[in-house]
């Protein structure tokens, strides 16, 4: 029987070569899953630099089963992703970025331990070698999160924030009960599925391709989201009473 796998993309303000990317991406995932459906969604977050048709009529060309969702307020990865797991209803779903920072191989891995009878979740986990190829101060506040992490929450890993998940049906409804827009969806999501099969969690390490850059994470963004780390760590007391 063939399997059928859906990848969502979150979209906001990608680099003038982004379709191009996306189309090879694909074409690279397929040609080493020759026996799987794959579905492509694409979910456009309120980009303020316009996204060109020719690039959506350019994926739409080279991409078979292609869906392009959008909205105009940019309103969060989380709540992108949302929008399109919404849409999804293949066995299985993957969500990555946009410039697919992961190497093809590492989303393979996570696809191919989704297939197992016994795990419902996988976690894309990043090793040392991640960590060099981020700013500093955005791999000290990495660090510090995953110790927080380890200290407050009892989670079967300790990375949270890599951009590359997979699940299955069951767990897509979990997904979609998450509340946060932005940074700290991947925490909730993860907070909510321990809860109900922790022992079907499962990290796979990935590794980055070569030459990807990351962004600075800016102070309001910290305290923005450090809030809403207090608002998952307090549901979590009120949930154990």
């Amino acid at each position: 029987m063939t399997k059928t796998l859906d990848i969502v993309l979150p979209c906001y303000n990608p680099l003038p070569d982004w379709a191009e990317t996306v189309v090879n991406s694909m074409s690279a995932i397929q040609t080493q899953l020759p026996n799987t459906n794959i579905r492509l969604y694409i979910v456009n977050d309120g980009s303020t630099k316009p996204i060109q048709q020719k690039d959506i009529d350019y994926i739409q060309r080279n991409i078979q089963n292609f869906t392009y969702l959008d909205y105009s307020k940019n309103r969060g990865k989380g709540h992108a992703l949302r929008e399109g797991i919404r849409h999804c209803k293949g066995d299985y779903s993957i969500y990555t970025d946009i410039d697919f920072p992961y190497t093809t191989d590492s989303l393979v891995k996570i696809f191919q331990q989704l297939c197992q009878q016994d795990v419902e979740v996988v976690i894309g986990v990043r090793d040392e070698h991640y960590y060099k190829n981020v700013p500093p101060a955005r791999k000290r506040i990495s660090k510090v999160f995953r110790f927080l992490l380890k200290f407050f929450f009892r989670l079967p890993v300790s990375d949270t924030q890599c951009g590359l998940k997979g699940f299955k049906a069951e767990a897509r409804s979990i997904f979609l009960s998450t509340t946060i827009n932005r940074y700290l969806f991947d925490l909730e999501f993860l907070h909510l599925a321990a809860r109900k099969f922790s022992n079907k969690i499962v990290p796979i390490q990935v590794e980055l391709k070569p030459g990807i850059v990351f962004s600075k994470m800016h102070i309001n963004t910290l305290a923005r989201e450090g809030w809403g780390f207090i608002k998952i760590f307090f549901r979590s007391l009120l949930k154990q009473k």
